[in-house]
């Protein structure tokens, strides 16, 4: 079996087809792809959306509810308990078949009419203002997370409580402005550190207390600048830094992303425990290529996101095995090709928003189905008969093996999760062929600029909370609630000046130039060396395992 070079239909680069590749295809009777794998990225994460949080009605019941699906969305939208409800019921959507038109017209068609639910989550208490969050209590404007008690504005964490402003952490306590963290307590303005308490400003240090302004440190207290203080002296400088004040933060935030990239020694990703793998991010993989973000996941090739077994093209895979060109296959799903946001499904095509089915081939909405097509019901071998007409049909008109088309994205480029990993222009979406919102923003009469917030939280008054906030760079509002302002207080955070959703994509930035290989030599022996490191983050001092291990492990 030999690979393929191919031509990209988007980008126009050239790309290959691996001989590794072609199995994968072949066994889900695939066509090879038309797309560069960063190309076949951008286009599955267009379709996960990290839109903007509104308050909006349920189409069936009226009800209020908050989503982060926008104004523009084509279906009507349900709130979720109504949607998995028998207040409906999706069969009565069904289409037959028609071969004189394109099956993905037909779907899209349907996906426009079946109701959507607002958001995605289960078992959550006072969790109004998320979404993709589960089985967490008193959560606020915060997407992808489980197991969390009193966090706000975050993203994708785990096991989190009593913090704000996290970004890819995971069992962090009283914690804030932290990205891709671990297992520590009141941690604040740190990166990619484990096992630390009491400390602020720390880049790749493990099981330290007291630290500020530090790197590469292991097992260390009472350091700044990687310099040994005794508690007292190191009490006394921290006293020196005002760092209550707005101003004096944002010039140590400023320092310290200069000392990570002039100072600090990085290794060549951040995989750990990653056995005959490619990619970034990685935690227990084995045999896995160009994946990205994943966990606990074996024998995969091009996933972002997630955890599955012997899946190929796919996004925010959730337990997910032998499935192919997928988008936000939320649980357990088993041999689907082109689904999108399903739960526990399997042998499946072409689905949107369906539960609990098998057997189904472009659907949407449905919940415990089995030989349906276009939300109508068949026998077994009705079912089997028609799909493989189908099939046949879309091989010949070239769509069999293509990804829901652009246009059925819920959201517009920009309010995807594809614009945090690969920022894109408007000109440049539209060209790509993505949707672009345009999104509204409410009209309050009780309205301040950021910018005129003061410098230190202790000069903050407490009608604060009832006054909405108007960033300066974003045009877009928000609040401060009782809650976050008691937390400012008890740790001495001034306010924040940018809106709430500008700041985690400020926050997740460096990882979205962490997701190409790229060649240079070790800092400390000169040998050749392949690391993840884009020339945009400037890092100076990239070493080898062996390297890394000697000097800084």
């Amino acid at each position: 079996m030999h690979q393929m070079d191919k031509n990209c239909e988007k980008c126009n680069k050239n790309f290959t087809v691996l001989a590794d590749d072609i199995p994968f295809y072949e066994k889900m009777d695939l066509p090879m792809p038309t797309m560069c794998p960063e190309c076949r990225f951008k286009y599955l994460l267009a379709f996960w959306v990290n839109g903007i949080f509104r308050i909006t009605k349920s189409a069936l019941s009226g009800r209020t509810i908050i989503t982060v699906l926008p104004e523009s969305a084509f279906f009507p939208i349900y709130d979720r308990a109504e949607f998995v409800s028998d207040a409906w019921d999706p069969l009565s959507y069904g289409k037959d078949y028609d071969a004189s038109r394109s099956f993905l017209d037909q779907i899209v068609d349907l996906q426009s009419k079946v109701p959507h639910p607002h958001n995605v989550g289960n078992k959550n208490i006072n969790c109004d203002w998320t979404d993709d969050v589960w089985e967490s209590k008193d959560v606020y404007l915060t997407r992808s997370a489980a197991w969390l008690e009193a966090i706000s504005y975050s993203y994708r964490v785990v096991s989190c409580k009593n913090s704000l402003d996290l970004a890819m952490c995971w069992d962090l306590e009283r914690s804030y402005d932290c990205l891709y963290c671990f297992k520590s307590y009141n941690l604040k303005y740190s990166f990619n550190s484990r096992d630390c308490m009491d400390s602020s400003f720390l880049y790749d240090c493990r099981n330290c207390q007291n630290c500020f302004m530090s790197w590469n440190l292991r097992n260390q207290k009472y350091c700044i600048l990687n310099q040994q203080y005794s508690k007292e002296e190191y009490e006394k400088k921290l006293k020196e830094y005002s760092l209550n004040s707005r101003k004096v933060i944002e010039e140590f935030k400023e320092e310290f992303w200069d000392h990570i990239k002039q100072d600090a020694v990085h290794r060549l990703s951040y995989n750990i425990q990653s056995n005959n793998s490619e990619g970034n991010i990685l935690t227990n993989v084995k045999n896995c290529y160009k994946c990205y973000f994943i966990e606990e996941t074996e024998n995969c090739r091009y996933c972002f996101r997630g955890m599955g077994r012997d899946c190929i093209d796919s996004v925010g895979i959730f337990k997910a095995e032998k499935c192919a060109i997928t988008s936000s296959d939320q649980s357990s799903g088993y041999a689907n090709v082109c689904t999108l946001y399903t739960t526990s499904c399997r042998y499946s095509a072409y689905l949107d928003n369906c539960e609990e089915c098998e057997y189904c081939f472009g659907c949407v909405g449905l919940r415990k189905k089995k030989y349906c097509i276009l939300n109508k019901q068949y026998t077994k071998e009705e079912y089997e008969s028609l799909v493989e007409k189908i099939k046949i049909d879309m091989k010949n008109g070239g769509e069999w093996g293509k990804f829901w088309p652009l246009s059925s994205a819920y959201c517009g480029y920009n309010l995807s999760l594809a614009n945090m990993m690969y920022p894109m222009t408007k000109e440049q979406a539209i060209n790509f062929g993505f949707k672009w919102d345009e999104s509204t923003e409410p009209h309050y009469e009780n309205i301040i600029s950021a910018d005129s917030l003061p410098d230190s939280i202790e000069q903050v008054q407490d009608d604060i909370t009832k006054q909405r906030i108007l960033c300066s760079e974003t045009k877009l509002s928000y609040n401060i609630t009782k809650d976050e302002l008691a937390f400012y207080r008890e740790h001495g955070i001034p306010l924040p000046r940018r809106h709430f959703d500008w700041r985690t994509l400020d926050r997740f930035k460096p990882f979205s130039y962490m997701v190409n290989l790229q060649k240079g030599s070790c800092c400390f022996c000169n040998k050749e060396i392949e690391h993840y490191y884009s020339p945009e983050l400037d890092f100076k001092k990239v070493a080898c395992l062996e390297c890394y291990q000697l000097k800084i492990a």
